[in-house]
C-alpha cells in the first residue's frame, strides 16, 4: 500500500529523483521554495498553471499513507516534496485568537480584539461586519508572513441563538436568520477578501457549526450526546438559513459540521446535509471540516457506527474532507483495506483541501513575495484597527432604559462612583475565542476622563457569592453625584461547555444593585455585560434606576465605549439582536428545538418570530438620545402574482378562499415581484446619530398555521445630523426572499394577501394579489 495507485507513469522519473531532495525538508517553512530549482520544477509549484492542474499533480504524487496524513488538522509534512507540515486550526471569531495555529510573541505579541459577535451584531451595520473582517484578515496575513499563523480560520460561528441559556450565544450574531445571514456574508467577505475575477483568498473562513447546534451542557445533556430533533420547516427557514447565505452569498471556503446528531444522524456523517445540501445544492467551493474530535465523539457516544472503520467511512462518504482530531489518521487505512471506502474518496477530499491551500498561495513559495507579502508587524494593532474596535463597541451599545438622566452632564456630575464586579473589567470584556488584546480600556479607566471617580467592586467576582464587599460599594455610592453599577456575566457563567440554568443576576449581584440604589443620592445607571438575557424586573420598575445599558462583551475598547455613551459623547443606536425572556422561561426544556409554538402543549415557541410568551425586552429594542420618526416615501401598494405561477391554496382554509401560496422557487414569477421601498428618517433632536433603521414584515395570518408573527426584511445604518431629515433609504424588496416561510415539508412559500411593512412606528400595507 506504499505506492499511490493514481500515480501517472509520466511522473515516475521525477519520483525517482525525490530521494535526492529528502534533505530539503526544513530548509523553508513554506512549500515550493522558488530558490530551489528542483522544487520549483514541480508542476504543482508552477503558478502559471491552473489551480486544478496543480492540485491534480500534487495529489497524484502522494502515497496512500501520505494522503491519509493530510486528512487531519495537524497535517504532516511531505519532506520528499519539500512541503512543510500544516496546522489547519486557527481561530478569528473577533480578532486573531489564541489557537493551535497561532503563536503570539516576538514581533507580534498581541492583536486587535474586537467586540464579540453578539455585540457587533447589535450595530446592525453590514459595513462594520465587513470592515472588521478586513482588519482581522490583514493582521492574520501579517502574522502568517512572520511565521506566527496559518491562513485557515475556523470562524465565524453563525448558529441561531434561539435560547438565552446557551453558553456560546456570545459567539453568534443573534436569533434572527436575516441578521445572522448578513453577518456571515459580510464578515466572511471581509476575511477572505477575494479579488474580482480571482479565485485567490486573503485568508480562508469557515462557517460553523452546521447545524441545529445550540446545546452545550444543560442539566446533564451535553453536546456530544444531544440528538437535535428538528422539523424540515424549522431547518429550512431558521437553522440552515445563515449557512446557505454564508456559502451562496459570502462565498465561504469551508463549512464545519457540529457535534450533535440531527434527527438521529451525526451531522458529520450526514450525506444529505454535507453533500446534497452544502456541496451540490449550495455549491460550496471549499472543504468541509469536522468540529474537533467529533468523529471520535460520534463513535464513542452514539450507536451510529459499529466499528471505528465504519465511522471513518461514514464521515468520508458523507462528504467530510478534514478531521479536526486524529480519528481519520488512525482508522482510514484499515477502512480502505476493509473496502468500506476507496482511495478515490480520499483523493476527492484531498482535492478540496489542497485547492483551498492553493487559493491561499501556500504553494506559491515565499509568502513575502506574494500579494499580501508586504504585511508585517506594523500592520497589527494599528491605530486604525484599534479605532475600529472602539467604533464597533460604540455601535453595539444598547440603551434599554432612560428616565431622562442620561446622558450624564459633566457640569452636574463632578463625582462618580463606579462599582460592581465589572466596574474594572478587562479580560471579561473580550469573551471567548480571544487572543491577546493590543491593550485594554476598562470602564473604571474610561470614566476618569469625565469625573472624579471612586471605585468599589461590591463583589469579588461575577459569582458574587458573598455580600462582604457590598458595604464598600454602598459607601462610595452615597458620597457620589451619580453611580454606575457594572454587573452581569462572564465565562464562568456562560461559555463553551457551560449553559445557564437561570436568567437572573448571579449570586448577590441583585442585592448589590438594590443596596446601592437605596444609598445613592443621584442617578444610578446599570451597565450589563452578558450575551444572554438577564431578568431584571426590579431595575425596570424602580424610578431610582435612571438607566440601563447593555454592553454585551465589547472587546478591548469596551470601557471607553461605555463611558462615551453614558456621558453623551456617543449617541447610542444599538438594537438587541436577541429576545430577553423572563426567568420563568427556564421552565421550558432547552432540548426542544421547535421554533413554532404549540398551543396544545403550551409550548410558546422561540425567538421574536414565533414566541408567544411575555418578554423583558424584544428583539430590536434600543433607545437613543434623540427623537426619531420614519416615513415611507416610496412603496408599492400591491404586487401581482401571475395566475399561471405554480400555486396552492393556503393551508387550513376552504378551497373557495382567495388565499394562495406561491412556490418561492419559481424564479420567473418571483423576479416579477421585486420592487423597492424608500424610507426617510427625521431626527427631531439636537444630537447627531448613526441610526439603525430596521424594516419588518407582518404576513397575512401572522402567528398561526406556522406563519411567523413578523420577520426582519432589511436593515441599514444611516447618519443623521441633529434636527434634520435623512436622504431616502432604499430597501430592495424581494417578496420571495423576505416574505416567505417554510411549510411543514420545508418548502418555501409566499402567501398572497396583505403584508404590513413596519419601520419604527410607521406602517405600510402591501397586498400580493393573484392576477386573473
Amino acid at each position: 500500500m506504499g505506492k499511490a495507485s493514481t500515480c501517472k507513469d509520466a511522473l515516475l522519473p521525477l519520483v525517482l529523483l525525490l530521494g535526492v531532495i529528502d534533505v530539503l525538508a526544513g530548509q523553508a517553512p513554506y512549500a515550493c521554495d522558488q530558490s530551489n530549482a528542483t522544487l520549483a520544477a514541480f508542476p504543482f509549484c508552477n503558478t502559471s498553471l491552473a489551480i486544478t492542474d496543480r492540485v491534480e499533480d500534487y495529489v497524484a504524487r502522494l502515497t496512500l499513507e501520505e494522503k491519509i496524513s493530510q486528512l487531519i488538522n495537524t497535517a504532516t509534512g511531505i519532506p520528499r516534496l519539500g512541503v512543510p507540515k500544516y496546522q489547519w486550526w486557527q481561530e478569528a471569531l473577533h480578532g486573531v485568537a489564541s489557537s493551535p495555529g497561532v503563536q503570539f510573541g516576538g514581533s507580534v505579541p498581541a492583536a486587535t480584539s474586537f467586540p464579540m459577535p453578539i455585540t457587533t451584531a447589535a450595530s446592525f451595520n453590514t459595513s462594520l461586519f465587513y470592515g472588521i473582517g478586513q482588519a482581522v484578515s490583514t493582521e492574520a496575513r501579517a502574522m502568517h508572513n512572520l511565521g506566527q499563523s496559518g491562513l485557515t480560520f475556523w470562524s465565524p460561528n453563525i448558529n441561531i441563538y434561539r435560547d438565552p441559556r446557551w453558553g456560546r450565544g456570545q459567539e453568534t450574531p443573534g436569533e434572527d436568520p436575516l441578521l445572522s445571514s448578513n453577518f456571515a456574508t459580510y464578515y466572511v467577505r471581509g476575511l477572505q477578501e477575494s479579488q474580482a475575477g480571482s479565485d485567490k483568498l486573503k485568508v480562508s473562513a469557515c462557517c460553523k457549526h452546521m447545524t441545529a447546534y445550540d446545546v452545550d451542557n444543560w442539566l446533564g445533556t451535553d453536546r456530544y450526546h444531544f440528538n437535535a430533533i428538528v422539523t424540515e420547516q424549522d431547518l429550512e427557514d431558521t437553522y440552515n438559513a445563515p449557512f446557505k447565505s454564508c456559502v451562496e452569498d459570502g462565498g465561504v471556503s469551508s463549512v464545519m459540521c457540529s457535534y450533535n446528531r440531527l434527527n438521529g444522524v451525526p451531522t458529520c456523517a450526514d450525506h444529505e446535509l454535507l453533500t446534497t445540501t452544502v456541496r451540490e445544492t449550495w455549491k460550496l467551493n471549499g472543504y468541509i471540516v469536522s468540529d474537533c474530535d467529533s468523529l471520535q465523539v460520534f463513535f464513542d457516544n452514539t450507536n451510529y457506527a459499529a466499528t471505528a472503520e465504519d465511522a471513518a467511512a461514514d464521515a468520508l462518504l458523507a462528504g467530510l474532507n478534514l478531521n479536526c482530531g486524529t480519528f481519520l489518521a488512525k482508522h482510514t487505512l484499515s477502512a480502505i483495506q476493509q473496502k468500506k471506502v476507496t482511495e478515490a474518496t480520499i483523493n476527492q477530499a484531498l482535492t478540496y483541501l489542497v485547492t483551498v491551500q492553493m487559493r491561499l498561495g501556500l504553494y506559491d513559495g515565499d509568502p513575502k513575495s506574494q500579494t499580501y507579502g508586504s504585511l508585517g508587524a506594523s500592520d497589527v494593532c494599528t491605530s486604525e484597527h484599534q479605532t475600529l474596535a472602539l467604533e464597533a463597541a460604540r455601535q453595539g451599545m444598547v440603551l434599554l432604559k432612560n428616565l431622562g438622566a442620561l446622558p450624564l452632564s459633566t457640569s452636574k456630575i463632578k463625582s462618580l462612583a463606579v462599582v460592581g464586579p465589572h466596574a474594572n473589567a478587562t479580560r471579561a470584556m473580550i469573551g471567548n475565542y480571544a487572543g491577546i488584546p493590543c491593550k485594554y480600556t476598562s470602564p473604571l479607566q474610561a470614566f476618569q476622563k469625565y469625573a472624579q471617580v471612586s471605585y468599589a467592586p461590591g463583589c469579588a467576582n461575577v459569582a458574587c457569592s458573598s455580600d462582604s464587599l457590598i458595604s464598600g460599594a454602598v459607601s462610595a455610592a452615597a458620597a457620589a453625584d451619580a453611580v454606575v453599577v457594572a454587573v452581569g456575566l462572564d465565562l464562568t457563567i456562560e461559555a463553551e461547555s457551560l449553559d445557564r440554568t437561570s436568567l437572573l443576576l448571579p449570586g448577590k449581584q441583585q442585592e448589590l444593585v438594590s443596596q446601592v440604589m437605596q444609598a445613592a443620592k443621584g442617578p444610578v445607571v446599570i451597565v450589563i455585560l452578558s450575551a444572554g438575557a438577564i431578568d431584571i424586573p426590579f431595575a425596570l420598575s424602580d424610578s431610582r434606576i435612571a438607566g440601563i445599558l447593555w454592553a454585551g462583551y465589547p472587546g478591548q475598547a469596551g470601557g471607553a465605549a461605555i463611558a462615551e455613551v453614558i456621558f453623551g459623547d456617543h449617541n447610542p443606536s444599538g438594537k438587541l439582536p436577541a429576545t430577553w425572556y423572563p426567568q420563568n422561561f427556564t421552565s421550558i426544556s432547552m432540548l426542544d428545538m421547535n421554533m413554532r409554538p404549540n398551543a396544545s402543549t403550551g409550548y410558546p415557541g422561540r425567538t421574536y418570530r414565533f414566541y408567544t410568551g411575555p418578554t423583558i425586552f424584544k428583539f430590536g429594542d434600543g433607545l437613543s438620545y434623540t427623537s426619531l420618526s420614519a416615513k415611507f416615501i416610496k412603496a408599492p401598494s400591491f404586487l401581482s402574482i401571475p395566475s399561471t405561477a405554480p400555486m396552492q391554496p393556503c393551508t387550513g382554509l376552504k378551497k373557495s378562499s382567495s388565499c394562495f401560496h406561491l412556490d418561492a422557487t419559481d424564479e420567473k414569477s418571483c423576479e416579477s415581484l421585486k420592487s423597492q421601498v424608500a424610507i426617510s428618517v427625521r431626527n427631531k433632536g439636537a444630537m447627531a446619530i448613526s441610526h439603525t433603521l430596521m424594516l419588518f414584515s407582518t404576513p397575512p395570518n401572522a402567528g398561526s398555521d406556522g406563519v411567523p408573527q413578523r420577520q426582519l426584511v432589511g436593515f441599514n445604518k444611516i447618519q443623521i445630523a441633529g434636527d434634520s431629515i435623512s436622504n431616502p433609504v432604499i430597501f430592495d424588496l424581494d417578496p420571495c426572499r423576505h416574505f416567505v416561510h417554510a411549510d411543514p415539508d420545508g418548502k418555501k412559500l409566499l402567501r398572497s394577501g396583505t403584508h404590513v411593512l413596519t419601520a419604527g412606528n410607521e406602517q405600510h400595507s402591501l397586498r400580493l394579489l393573484v392576477r386573473p
